[in-house]
């Protein structure tokens, strides 16, 4: 009988305590959303930098994904061209091309004989008439051709080994037209490649220092709604509240900033994307993709925006009531 009361007095105690800290709690976020209201201009300003954060977090993330997309298409659209006799059997092409398929480094290869050739000819310069009057009057045959697609516009090695090692191509390699991953047609490929390469790591770095930016200004605002506040803060300390109870308001604070900013930059973000799509697909640009993302996902997109504008504004938000909560 002692036993079960004292049990009992045990779970009295355990359920007093979990309502004293579900009140806590529900005090904390009241104060919190207390604060944002009374606090209007300063949380406007912490809002719209945290948009702005927000904002060019989205820019830098989705700038990547369509740059990525649009490499993938330059790469997709560079071929390396292997010039072959003219007297090259259609046989023979076709057994290069399975070789060449071969290639780790290859992602596609397409043959074209002396007289396809001769048609694409034709048919790119249909509306030339002096160059139609020189083809028709023309005695050279042209080369039959292999059009090699690379995974990498800067890794050629594997392709020049296959070029210079295997029998079947030195058999029916031209002697007249050098291979376009050589000499000047090299240069031009190898420009492109490192001019890819560089946009991509300068669209990293001018993220991460914009990100950074946005940050120690949000941290700043933070601390001036704290600092603008630092007398209520030690009067809470000097009557005896905790530290969590003290800092809980601010931290509510800070994830309604990210709330409000999430929201309003996904939106600004994908509003910005689609609007601007016509005229970066006018320029080449591959935006199918990412809009096909942001349509599909937009929701998780928000909430992965939440989360972050969350983070930010929690962390800047520790680092801000630190001062004011030593002893």
């Amino acid at each position: 009988m002692i036993a079960r009361k004292k049990v009992d007095s045990k779970t009295i105690s355990q359920q007093k305590k979990s309502r004293r800290k579900l009140l806590t709690f529900f005090r904390i976020v009241k104060y919190g959303v207390d604060n944002f209201i009374r606090n209007s201009w300063l949380s406007v300003a912490a809002t719209a930098v945290m948009t702005v954060t927000l904002l060019i977090v989205f820019v830098v993330f989705a700038s990547r994904i369509i740059l990525i997309d649009t490499v993938s298409e330059l790469s997709n659209n560079v071929s390396m061209s292997i010039y072959l006799k003219t007297e090259t059997t259609d046989k023979a092409g076709e057994d290069l091309v399975l070789e060449a398929s071969k290639l780790s480094s290859v992602r596609s290869v397409t043959y074209c004989g002396a007289s396809c050739a001769r048609d694409k000819f034709a048919q790119t310069n249909k509306d030339d008439i002096d160059a139609l009057a020189a083809l028709n009057n023309a005695t050279n045959a042209f080369p039959a051709t292999l059009s090699v697609i690379v995974v990498d516009i800067n890794d050629t090695t594997q392709l020049e080994d296959f070029v210079n090692n295997n029998s079947l191509v030195l058999e029916n390699l031209s002697t007249d037209h050098a291979p376009s991953f050589a000499g000047e047609r090299k240069s031009a490929i190898q420009t492109i490649g490192r001019a890819v390469n560089f946009i991509q790591q300068l669209g990293v770095v001018i993220g991460s220092v914009f990100v950074v930016i946005s940050s120690l200004i949000i941290f700043n605002t933070i601390r001036m709604a704290i600092f603008n506040r630092r007398e209520e803060i030690q009067m809470m300390k000097l009557i005896g509240a905790d530290k969590s109870f003290i800092r809980g308001p601010f931290l509510i604070e800070a994830i309604i900033y990210g709330l409000i900013a999430a929201v309003v930059a996904t939106g600004l973000g994908i509003w910005g994307l689609f609007s601007s799509s016509s005229t970066l697909a006018s320029y080449d640009i591959s935006v199918t993709s990412t809009i096909g993302l942001a349509n599909s996902y937009w929701p998780l997109l928000i909430v992965a925006m939440i989360v972050v504008g969350s983070i930010v504004g929690v962390v800047s938000s520790l680092l801000a009531t630190r001062r004011y909560l030593k002893i």
